[in-house]
Order: C-alpha cells, then structure tokens, then sequence
C-alpha cells in the first residue's frame, strides 16, 4: 500500500471532524451583501500572496485558472483548514474573536497526461457571520425617555461551491480551461429586542428572522501562455494568465418570520410575514498575472483582479449602495533552495508575498481597504506534502470606516500526488 494510500482516508477524516465543530471569526463586514467573499487560493497560494492566476504548479493543484490544470501530470489531492484571530476596534471599544473553517477539499486527474487534465472539488464561495448588541432609548409622545430597548443582531451561514473543471493544451505554448461551479447554501439573519425596564420586565423577546436560501451556477473561462528557455542560460520561463468569471444569476428564495420568544431565546409562537422569490446577480471578474520562474528553484509572479460589485443584485433592499468596485493586486514568490538535496531543509519550498484589495463594501460611502503579508512554506514527503501558510493585515480604517479588523491567519493542508488509474500490464 502506498504513502497516498495510507495516510489519505485519515487526513479526509480528520478534516472532516473538525469541520463539524468550527465557524469563521465573526466580521461585521459580512452584514453586506452575501457575506465576506473566499477565493480559490489553495494554501500554496496563500502562501505567495494569493498569487496563481499565471504560474503554473507540478506537484501542486491549479485551480485558480482552469488552463493551468494541464501541468497536473499527476493525480492530486489536496484538502486544507483555516483558522484566524480578529480584533475589531473602534474608537472605544476592542473585541478579539477567532474560528477555523475548513478550507478546501479538491481533486485533479490526468485525462491525457500533459494535454487534458479534469478537477472537481468543494470550497467556501462566501461566509456570513456576526453578532451585534447595542441600546436605544424608548420615548413617549413628550419625547421623554420612558425605557431602554436591547437590539441583538446576529447572522450566519453562506455560500458553498462544488466545482468541476478542464484543461486542455492548444499547443506547446498555448493551454486553455472552462470552470463550472454551482453555488448553494443559506443565510440567517436575526433581529430580537427585549425592554430592560427593572419596574416591569417583559417575560418575552420580539425577534424577526430572516432566511435567504439560493443556488446557481457560475462558468469561468481561462487562457495560459508560457514561454521557456529564456535568458542567458536559457533557463527561465515566463507565464502569463488570464481568467473571466461570467456574471451569474443564483435563484433565491427570502422566508421572514416574526417570532416570540421565552428568555431562553425559544420561539412561544411563529408567524410567517413574507415569502418572497427573486434572483441573486453576482457580478463578472477579471483576473490576469504575469510569473517568472527558474525550473523547480525560483518563480515570482504579479496579479491584478476587478470586479463591479455596484452591479450585484439582492433580495434585499437594504445591500442597495453599501457595494461598490473592488480590484486587487498581489505580489509573491517561492524559492526551493535545491529540490534535489538529501537534506529536507534544502527540499523545503518556502513562499512570501502581499496583498492589497479595494474590497467590494462600503461604510459611511467609504470604500474598504484590506492588506495583508503572506508567508508560508511546503515540507516535501515523497511525491506529497504538508503545506502551512500565514497571513497577517489590516482591513478598514476607523476614520473613514468608523471601524477596523486586524487579523491573523493561518493554514494548514496536505498535497497528496501520485499515479492512479493506471492499467498494470504484465509480460
């Protein structure tokens, strides 16, 4: 039995019995839109910034550009984790809350080595989650303060992907992939007010909840072009990438209720207030990069990506002007100091880059600023690996924000590469 063989149905195990008891960190920023969007970025990626879009990977999956997929000479499977710590501040006040999710499960095959290649695999498309308490003052008539009313707000759930995609080589140079992916899940809002009156408590809490179920697909398409045996030594090539994500149209169904309930958060009695039908239309995406590499020792790559989320389309009027145009560029490299070493540090791929977005939200008509720097590194075990990366940055700004969130995060992940579905033959 194989090293792949082993050690594959534990990790899939493992992954999946954490998943079952983790969430993301809390954002306020999920409150918009659909929740706080994830890329395809698997943790090599991560690692470099985010960056992939142009530099092709061997003993790594290519997922965020479909054409890439056709450097997969081997079977490959990869599943990661994700674990982050955020610290949301004010001007008055701090909260530090952390979660895990899991980060991905994703798989690529070989349909004709070097010139078709087929990936499917399940990711998080956007996470939704946040939690609020605040106060009002309740006035009568005379505009004289009367009570004080405690408002909960509080919101989980999101999107998730599977996607399938393809690879097919045009010619020596030229290589091209088409991604399907269909999107599904929910998101549940709650809204609950009570009165905090000492003289007369009320036994019960007034909440409105709301559910917002949707599923759809969305198509990307992405051309690869690469030159080697470039520069003195004949020894560099360079790569560059382009993706389109078309714009999509998710059905969505909105269910809101109105509720009371015990002190114990337990709904007494439920009403269904409206039902409403309608379409979700998330907007189409543009990324592009340009890689340079040296063989297995060295690459650093440059990425750009828009998106204009002033387009996106919801169920609900209340997302109306709170997104707006989003782009983003990163920078990040690798290095492998000799790949072909006895020692293991030698064999080590070691990875570094930085981030800097113009999110899609928008905050007192202020846009959202997230940077972030990445580092990471891949320890070698066969044909396999264990993968870890790190991103530390700062999204938002308190004067033009009012708010803003640093984080830290990091993940964790194994590669496993090697030749399934080949046919023994014996003489």
């Amino acid at each position: 039995m194989s090293t792949t063989q082993r050690f594959l149905p534990i990790a899939v195990s493992a992954i999946l019995t954490l998943q079952a008891f983790s969430q993301t960190a809390r954002t306020p920023f999920s409150t918009i839109g659909i929740g706080q969007p994830f890329r395809l970025s698997l943790i090599h990626n991560q690692g470099a910034g985010g960056t992939g879009v142009a530099q092709p990977q061997y003993w790594f999956l290519n997922n965020q550009n479909p054409a890439l997929l056709v450097y997969n000479y081997y079977s490959v499977f990869a599943a990661g984790l994700s674990a982050e710590s955020i610290t949301i501040q004010t001007d008055t006040v701090a909260n530090t809350n952390s979660g895990g999710n899991l980060g991905y499960l994703v798989a690529a095959f070989p349909a004709i080595r070097g010139k078709w290649t087929t990936s499917a695999g399940l990711l998080p498309f956007t996470r939704v989650n946040y939690r609020f308490l605040y106060y009002e003052s309740l006035i009568d008539i005379n505009n004289n303060p009367v009570d004080t009313i405690a408002i909960r707000e509080s919101g989980l759930g999101g999107l998730n992907q599977i996607y399938w995609s393809n690879g097919v080589r045009l010619h020596d140079n030229w290589s091209v992939g088409l991604q399907a992916s269909h999107l599904f899940g929910s998101i549940n809002s709650d809204y609950a007010n009570s009165l905090l009156n000492v003289n007369s408590p009320v036994p019960f809490l007034i909440a409105v909840e709301e559910q917002t179920y949707g599923k759809g697909f969305q198509f990307t398409g992405g051309m690869h072009f690469s030159k080697d045996s470039l520069g003195r030594r004949k020894d560099l090539v360079i790569s560059a990438g382009l993706t389109y994500t078309h714009e999509a149209k998710i059905k969505a169904d909105k269910i809101t209720r109105y509720e009371r309930r015990n002190s114990s958060n337990d709904p007494i009695t439920r009403d269904t207030l409206k039902f409403l039908k309608g379409k979700i239309t998330l907007p189409a995406a543009w990324q592009f990069g340009l890689a340079v590499s040296k063989a297995s020792k060295w690459s650093v790559a440059v990425e750009g990506g828009l998106q204009d989320w002033k387009k996106f389309v919801s169920l609900d009027e209340e997302d109306e002007g709170r997104l707006g145009k989003s782009w983003h560029i990163a920078l990040g490299g690798e290095f492998t100091p000799d790949y072909l070493s006895q020692k293991l540090l030698d064999r080590v791929t070691y990875r570094t880059g930085f981030r800097y977005e113009n999110s899609p939200f928008l905050v007192n008509g202020n846009q959202v600023r997230d940077f972030g720097i990445n580092f990471g590194f891949s320890i070698p075990a066969g044909r396999s690996s264990i993968d870890l990366a790190f991103s530390a940055g700062q999204r938002g700004n308190r004067s033009k924000t009012s708010l803003e969130e640093r984080y830290f995060r990091v993940y964790f992940g194994l590669t496993f590469n090697d030749q399934w579905f080949i046919r023994r033959k014996f003489d």
